[in-house]
């Protein structure tokens, strides 16, 4: 109720900026003023754009009489409904004429029930149709409806999960199909318009402004965010400049109640047809990988290490034998270009390495102990994920913190193997400035600034010499990640 009436408000309010009245002397009619500057009329571009935006729905096949799961009630469900558009409808079994392989005679049959509702948009006049790949996730089958309500059952052509990109191909001909335009050039604060079926609404349009060009919400997408209305169903569908051109999918919102907030993201259409094209083509999408797990780089810790600003991507793990291990890559380095390309935050570096072809070679230039240097990389396919590797040993604290807080021993032969370190002391026990940095029983210290440790004798020792004004830079392993504290001597601020 509360938010009908603020929609009543808003429209009461452009209403009396549209309008003006007569004085009463005057004998002559009421007449419409022109519209207001800066307000664009979108009936005209929805005139020309809706026709080439579909409602999909999806089913899935279950055996008849078996229990399904996956309603609202369900966390797993709620969770995807707070994060994702493709609106879930509870999978409880319909009644309906059995499909698929069922058998009669009293065994189980296989009957088709709904699964969820979503949008998206022709690209092609021959039935090429992009939108999200969680609206298609584990779906048995897609049926796609134009807006003159013609229905089409459609082949998944290809879905990649990473970029949230599906392109669907449905039989027919001059299709309506939209423009494609250029997501590069879009400005925060421009008009868009988003249509979709939010909630299986069909042909719902809502209207709003560009909030930000490049939000890092994915690993390999800077997405686009609006303050646009989008709600479960929109998922899938486009969102369009005053050109009436495509400049992004819809395809998720932020929101701790499950509907909108005032914060929509987009994926940039230029990103999404460059994906589209790798899956007409083969039906998959193929990135290159380096073999390294990187994170940010903070003010404390380059100025530590003595670069000018907070830039690059720290390296803090290094696949064992991986192509960054074979080019010479160590724990500790900062990645400061890739190809000549400058590394301003660390999701510049898999979005540039996504885009290399497996099997190039790439130049990536590195910060090392003071100084900046170019490595050849080869750039291999990406692989799925590993699993994590167990949790670091963890050991009893001993003897006297020293002036960073933290009491150290070597590391055996044995831990070397285990930790595949060739250098380094165990933390036996933090406290003061330490402990409040997160550093921990069974972490490990590789190197103190540039230098790199040996044994608790050395560490101990360069630590005693550290200027108490000054921070340094601690590079802490932990598992098979390393990461820069920067910590200063006694607990000092």
């Amino acid at each position: 109720m509360t938010s009908l009436k603020k929609t009543i408000v808003a429209c009461s309010l452009l209403a009396a900026s549209v309008f003006v009245a007569v004085p009463a002397a005057s004998a002559a009619p009421a007449v419409v003023a022109p519209s207001v500057a800066g307000l664009p009329d979108f009936a005209d571009i929805v005139d020309r754009t809706g026709p080439g935006v579909v409602n999909i729905r999806t089913t899935e096949r279950v055996r008849n009489g078996g229990q399904v799961q996956g309603g609202i009630d369900d966390p797993e469900m709620q969770e995807f409904f707070r994060r994702f558009f493709g609106i879930p409808i509870p999978r409880q079994q319909q009644p309906g004429t059995p499909r698929g392989n069922g058998k009669q005679g009293g065994q189980s049959q296989q009957e088709e029930v709904p699964r969820g509702v979503g949008s998206g948009f022709i690209i092609s006049a021959d039935g090429f149709i992009l939108t999200n790949a969680h609206v298609v996730d584990g779906a048995s089958d897609v049926y796609v409806t134009l807006t003159d309500k013609r229905e089409f059952k459609a082949k998944i052509v290809g879905a990649d999960t990473r970029t949230d990109v599906a392109v669907l191909k449905i039989d027919g001909s001059n299709l309506p199909r939209l423009a494609m335009g250029d997501s590069d050039k879009i400005r925060a604060g421009e008009w868009v318009l988003a249509i979709g079926s939010p909630f299986g609404l069909e042909n719902t349009v809502t209207a709003g402004i560009v909030s930000a060009k490049a939000r890092d919400t994915g690993d390999y997408l800077p997405l686009i965010q609006t303050d646009v209305a989008v709600n479960p169903g929109n998922s899938g569908g486009p969102l369009i400049n005053l050109k009436g051109e495509v400049i992004g999918i819809n395809s998720q919102i932020y929101s701790r109640s499950g509907g909108f907030m005032g914060i929509s993201f987009a994926v940039p259409i230029d990103e999404a047809l460059r994906v589209a094209d790798q899956l007409k083509a083969s039906g998959r999408v193929t990135r290159g990988r380096i073999g390294v797990q990187i994170g940010e780089v903070t003010k404390d810790v380059a100025e530590s290490l003595g670069l000018a600003r907070a830039q690059g991507a720290l390296v803090q793990r290094v696949e064992p034998d991986g192509p960054a291990a074979k080019a010479g890559l160590e724990a500790g380095d900062i990645i400061l270009k890739y190809n000549g390309a400058p590394i301003e935050r660390p999701s510049d570096l898999p979005r540039m390495v996504g885009a290399t072809k497996p099997g190039a070679k790439a130049t990536v230039n590195i910060w090392r102990k003071g100084s900046a240097r170019d490595v050849s990389v080869a750039v291999v396919e990406l692989e799925a994920d590993k699993p994590k590797q167990a949790e670091e040993k963890k050991a009893k604290p001993d003897n006297t913190p020293n002036a960073l807080g933290l009491i150290v021993s070597d590391l055996s032969d044995a831990q070397k193997k285990e930790l595949k370190a060739d250098n380094g002391v165990l933390v036996e026990a933090a406290s003061g400035a330490a402990a409040a940095a997160g550093i921990r029983p069974g972490d490990v210290v590789q190197r103190l600034n540039d230098v790199d440790i040996r044994d608790a004798k050395q560490f101990n020792q360069l630590v005693a010499k550290l200027d108490a004004k000054k921070r340094a830079a601690v590079l802490i392993r932990r598992g098979d990640s390393s990461q820069f504290v920067p910590l200063r001597p006694n607990g000092g601020n």
